[in-house]
C-alpha cells in the first residue's frame, strides 16, 4: 500500500511539472516559429529591395542589345566600302553572336518568357540575314545585300528586335509597379 501511495505522490508531483514543461516548451517553439519566419520575410524583401536595381540593368543591357542588333543599326556599324555580300554576312552573324554571347549571363535576372522573347529576335535576325543573303550572290556588293535585308524586313509586319523591346518594356512596368 505504501508503494502505491508512494507512486501516486510521484505522479502528483511530475504530471503537473510535465504538464507545465510541455507548455512552455510549446510557447517557446511558437515564439521562435513566429521570429524566424518575420526574419525570413524581412530578408526576402531586402533582397528583392537588392535585386530590383540588378534586374533593371539587366533589361536595359538586353533592351540595347537588341537595339545594337536590329539590321539597321548592324548594317550602318558593319558596311564598310568594297565588301561583298559574304563578307557582310559574315560580319554581321559575328556581331550578332558576339553581342549575344557578351549578352548570356543577363538570363539570370529575367523571366523565362522575356528571355526567349530576345533568343527568338536574334534568330529572327540571323534568319532575316541569310534569307537576304540567299537571295543574292555571295559576290554581289554589301550593298545589294543592305537592300535586301531592308526589303525582306519591310516585308515582315513586325520588327523581331521592337517585338522582344516592346515585351521587354511591358515587364519592366510591370516588375516597377510590384515594388
Amino acid at each position: 500500500m505504501d508503494t502505491q501511495k508512494n507512486i501516486v505522490d510521484v505522479l502528483l508531483y511530475f504530471v503537473p511539472a510535465l504538464l507545465v514543461l510541455g507548455a512552455m516548451f510549446l510557447l517557446i517553439k511558437n515564439f521562435l516559429d513566429r521570429d524566424y519566419r518575420l526574419k525570413l520575410i524581412e530578408a526576402k524583401q531586402l533582397l528583392q529591395k537588392d535585386m530590383l536595381p540588378l534586374r533593371l540593368q539587366s533589361y536595359e543591357r538586353l533592351v540595347l542589345f537588341l537595339e545594337r542588333i536590329s539590321p539597321s543599326s548592324l548594317l550602318m556599324r558593319t558596311n564598310r566600302p568594297n565588301m561583298t555580300s559574304l563578307q557582310l554576312q559574315s560580319e554581321l552573324l559575328s556581331d550578332i553572336r558576339t553581342e549575344f554571347e557578351h549578352n548570356l549571363s543577363q538570363q539570370i535576372y529575367m523571366s523565362n518568357p522575356a528571355w526567349e522573347q530576345v533568343k527568338i529576335a536574334k534568330e529572327e535576325i540571323v534568319k532575316i540575314v541569310n534569307t537576304a543573303s540567299e537571295k543574292i550572290g555571295p559576290n554581289d556588293t554589301a550593298i545589294n545585300l543592305s537592300a535586301e535585308i531592308f526589303e525582306t524586313m519591310l516585308r515582315n509586319d513586325t520588327l523581331p528586335a521592337q517585338k522582344a523591346i516592346d515585351f521587354l518594356k511591358n515587364e519592366v512596368r510591370q516588375l516597377t509597379m510590384q515594388q
